[in-house]
Formats: C-alpha cells, structure tokens, sequence
C-alpha cells in the first residue's frame, strides 16, 4: 500500500551527523515506494520524489526554544492529511519516533540518588531548557495508541527503557545499514581519491570522522599516533566547533605535517577510498554509522568497545574489528593500530569479515523494518 508519509526532521543533511545520515537514508528508500513529505529547517539533501515543507528558523539559540517552536509548526502542519507521520526529533506528536541519542532523562537522573537526586531536581526546576526537554520527552514516549518508538541499537534500548519503561512494549530496534558494501578499492582508485581531497599521494592512512571531534577521540588518536612510523598519517572528516583547537593540538604534538583536516564531506567515499584503516575511539556512540560505512569499504577498524559505542556490541574483537577496552588511553590505541599495521595478514582477514558483517546491513532492510511498523499502525487504525 502506497502510503503519504511526514518526516520530521529539523536539518536534512548527511553532513549533519549520524541522526540526519539516518534520516536521509530512510526517506531515500522510502521515496521509492511511498509519498514522501519532508518538514526541516535546513534542506542539506535533494531526493527525487520527496516533497520538502521549509518550517522558519525564527532564532538558532536558544536551542530549546527552537526545538518547542519546531516541534509546534510542525504539528500544526502534519496534524491531518498523513497516513504516518515519523519524527526524528523531540516532539510530542508522531506516529512513529526515532531514539538516535540517550534521553536528556537519563542524561541528567541516571544514577542519582538521595541529595545528589534532589540536587538534579533543584537543575532541572530552574532551568527552561531542562524543563522543555522533558516535557517534550515525556509526550514523546507516553505509551499512546498509535506510537511507536524506535531505537538504532540494542545498547541504547537498554538505557532508554530504563529511563521510560512504560514505554519498553512499544520499542522497536532498527540500526543503521549501508546502501551498498563496495569493498575495498584498487590502487590506482586510492590514488585518485587521495588527490581529490588533496592528502598525500603515499603512507598508510588513519581516518576519523566525526563533529564533535573530543567525544570522537581524536585527541587520543593524536597521541597515540606520535609513536606511530613517520610513514603514518591522519584524515579528519567533519564540521566541528573544536576545530581550532585540535589543529593547535597536532602543531604542539608535532604532527602539522601528518594530520589534514578535511571539514565536513558531502560524500564520504572519497575518504574511505583514500583511508586504509578507520579508527574511532568514540567515549560515547549509540550506533556510529561511520564504523559500518568503513567496514562497506573493507577497511580495517579500531573501535571502542560495546560500552562506548553501540555497534561494537554486534562485532567480536579480533575478529569483525579491534576493540579499545579503555577508548581514552593512548598506550591501548597505538597497540592496537600497531597491531594493524605490523600484521598484514590478521588486517586481511579483518577487512573481510568487516566487508561481509556490512553486507548484511542495508537501508533498504531498515526501510522495509519501518514498513512493516508503519502497516502494524494502519492496521490498528483500522480495527478501532
């Protein structure tokens, strides 16, 4: 059944970071089977089929206040007319919604308890942007009919339910997938590739991608490739406010002439072509889509372990990948990439099984995933 579905979703772009990859992905394979209507603030991506609704941006900051002005316009313009209507954001209304990130509750309650508790609740009690967020929240996941909630990990369904447990019968998990799994590229495409985006010709190529480059781990990464051969070198994908000072770090490290700093990358095969491992010592990842996508490409990865970063729980160390037990120390980091880069053999047979763990995660199963809940709901809709 062809159905007029309403994505929300306040910055449609794949440069945004792994909740808007997300999003763009769905709503592309969507788009193919169903009628698509986009309501963002920012159109970072032009599918074809899809039809984009612009809601205003009257101010950028502060954030909270233009997640409740979001959240208003666009149940004023989807409140009739849709079969489905799928949000990516904090908002009360929505059929269908999708957890990318920890709860603000958990975020701010977990693990509290007697004065610490009531110290939060005095925080929360006077700040508008905490009470917004929780409001929101707790509309967001109240266990109505018609509502389904869905997560992109197992790992951050644990958490969620125990924040909102009243909520854990209409959870769902739906993890992120790939459009294609090319695998490793040739020599002469990496060549290509590293000249595009302007990195040296030669040398063995780290890459880590990410906006929020100290959660991502790149200080860490920047020490421990210190003791790394000369011959080792470094590519930063993304748009981060802390640009300035990771490059000021790399100059006092002395690594101004190993590390490029690529910005925000519309798309990313360029960089996986031109990388030869990914690392990602990530200090906190629901899922981190940019370690599947790397697999995609049959590179070799270094990541944090499964209570760091959501995917990890799928992969078996040593095997699928490398897991960093403790992401923020760099004796641990450099072993492993050492590791990496002395065993030609042991990196082979890691890029395989990445290449073929990837295959088997696709956005059009994900689209599918969501079908499958979209029609659970009409079906609802239609015993009522």
């Amino acid at each position: 059944m062809r159905l007029k579905i309403a994505v929300l979703s306040r910055n449609f772009s794949t440069t945004g970071g792994g909740a808007e990859r997300y999003a763009v992905a769905v709503v592309e394979e969507l788009a193919v089977r169903h009628e698509v209507h986009v309501f963002t603030q920012h159109v970072g991506n032009v599918l074809p089929g899809v039809t984009y609704h612009p809601v205003a941006l009257p101010l950028r900051r502060p954030r909270w206040m233009n997640q409740l002005y979001f959240a208003t316009a666009t149940w004023w313009a989807t409140r009739r007319g849709f079969d489905v209507v799928h949000s990516h954001e904090n908002t009360w209304h929505g059929n269908v919604q999708t957890v990318h990130v920890l709860p603000v509750k958990h975020n701010v309650f977990h693990g509290k308890q007697g004065l610490a508790l009531a110290l939060r609740w005095l925080k929360v009690a006077t700040s508008p942007r905490l009470v917004v967020y929780l409001w929101l929240e707790s509309r967001r996941y109240a266990p109505v009919p018609q509502r389904r909630v869905v997560l992109t990990s197992q790992a951050l369904r644990k958490d969620f339910v125990v924040a909102y447990p009243k909520a854990s019968a209409i959870c769902t998990v739906i993890a992120p997938g790939v459009s294609a799994a090319p695998g490793p590229c040739s020599a002469s495409e990496k060549q290509q590739a590293r000249a595009t985006l302007g990195l040296p010709p030669h040398g063995r190529a780290l890459l880590l991608v990410g906006n929020d480059l100290r959660k991502k781990g790149l200080p860490t990464l920047l020490q421990a490739l210190v003791g790394l051969p000369e011959d080792v070198w470094l590519a930063v994908v993304g748009q981060s406010r802390q640009l300035a000072d990771m490059r000021a770090l790399a100059q006092r490290l002395g690594l101004a002439q190993r590390v490029w700093f690529l910005g925000a990358l519309s798309d990313m095969d360029p960089a996986y072509r031109a990388a030869d491992y990914l690392v990602h010592p990530t200090l906190e990842d629901t899922y981190a889509m940019v370690v599947l996508e790397a697999m995609a490409h049959g590179l070799p990865v270094v990541v944090s372990a499964a209570r760091w970063c959501g995917i990890a729980a799928d992969l078996n160390d040593g095997v699928q990948a490398l897991l960093l037990q403790q992401p923020d120390d760099a004796q641990e980091l450099q072993s492993s990439l050492r590791l990496l880069l002395t065993g030609p053999e042991r990196t082979s047979i890691l890029a395989q099984n990445a290449l073929f763990f990837a295959r088997n995660k696709t956005w059009l199963a994900a689209a599918k995933a969501y079908e499958h809940i979209y029609s659970d709901l009409e079906n609802d809709l239609s015993t009522e």
